[in-house]
């Protein structure tokens, strides 16, 4: 391996649940995280990032409850920057369904900008009937839907209305024309629970993200699921990410499930256009091979 060979390979490779901050998200050195994402993503051979932006992130109302003011100033951050990057980052246009006219304008207003997916955060369980709405647009337009998830869901969490599982699969079914990204498998408890909750319902898709690297996760998700319905993203655990591109290549999948989880899924579900050069390095690869 050369010094400027990507850690995570040369072959494409798509993140699906990254984030930005913007400059009303309570930090003053947004921009420099932002620059340190994008360097540590072309350190990794990170093709695309599809991010959003969280609202003011509980800056100027809360996280999980962000208010259609921030969330349109987050949305117009994200799509400026996206436009800026736009050789490597596409993006989710954010909503809270607990507004819906809001997320409903929201919504078309960020596909005419370049959004290709929504992002839910925690601000509404996710079978919820005030989601049916924002799953009627998603269909329409075929957008992928990130939702904010955590594995196995016992309690009750302060400042949030959170979902597992359980909750994506009622919603999934009631909208079988919409791919539901199940977020952050590797992150915020119990995956072994998500599994089975999910596995009959085939338009849910999880992502890998998050900081947990569990031997046997990534294993039990592909045998449950297989290499077609599990995607590899970060969220805001680089290094996390890395370490779990390393093990897809130790567990003994073979190139086309390993591409599957890197970047062809990831394609399937928002579309080819949406991702021009892995189409193109791939070519290249097969050219080369």
């Amino acid at each position: 391996m050369t010094d400027d060979t990507p850690l995570g390979g040369g072959s494409p490779l798509i993140d699906a649940h990254a984030h930005f901050y913007h400059a009303e998200a309570g930090r003053a050195d947004w921009a420099r995280v932002n620059q340190v994402r994008l360097r540590a993503g072309d350190r990794i051979g990170i093709t695309y990032h599809v991010a959003s932006v969280l609202g003011s992130y509980g800056h100027t109302s809360p996280t999980y409850f962000p208010s259609p003011a921030d969330l349109t100033r987050g949305n117009d951050a994200m799509a400026a920057l996206a436009d800026a990057e736009a050789h490597r980052v596409r993006w989710y246009v954010t909503v809270n369904p607990n507004h819906t006219a809001h997320a409903l304008t929201e919504i078309d207003r960020g596909v005419s900008r370049g959004a290709i997916g929504i992002k839910l955060l925690a601000s509404r369980r996710a079978h919820d009937p005030l989601l049916d709405p924002i799953c009627e647009r998603a269909a329409d337009g075929s957008l992928p839907v990130l939702h904010h998830i955590w594995q196995h869901r016992t309690r009750e969490w302060p400042n949030q209305e959170v979902s597992d599982g359980r909750d994506l699969s009622r919603l999934a079914e009631r909208h079988p024309q919409v791919s539901f990204i199940l977020a952050h498998l590797g992150g915020g408890g119990d995956w072994a629970h998500t599994l089975p909750a999910v596995q009959a319902q085939s338009n849910i898709f999880p992502d890998l993200s998050g900081s947990g690297v569990d031997r046997g996760m990534i294993d039990a998700a592909l045998d449950a699921l297989g290499s077609e319905r599990v995607l590899w993203a970060c969220d805001v655990t680089m290094e996390t990410g890395l370490a779990k591109l390393r093990a897809l290549d130790v567990i003994g999948l073979g190139s086309d499930a390993r591409a599957n989880v890197r970047w062809r899924n990831a394609s399937r579900l928002f579309g080819a256009h949406a991702f021009p050069r892995c189409q193109s390095a791939a070519s290249a690869a097969a050219v080369g091979s």
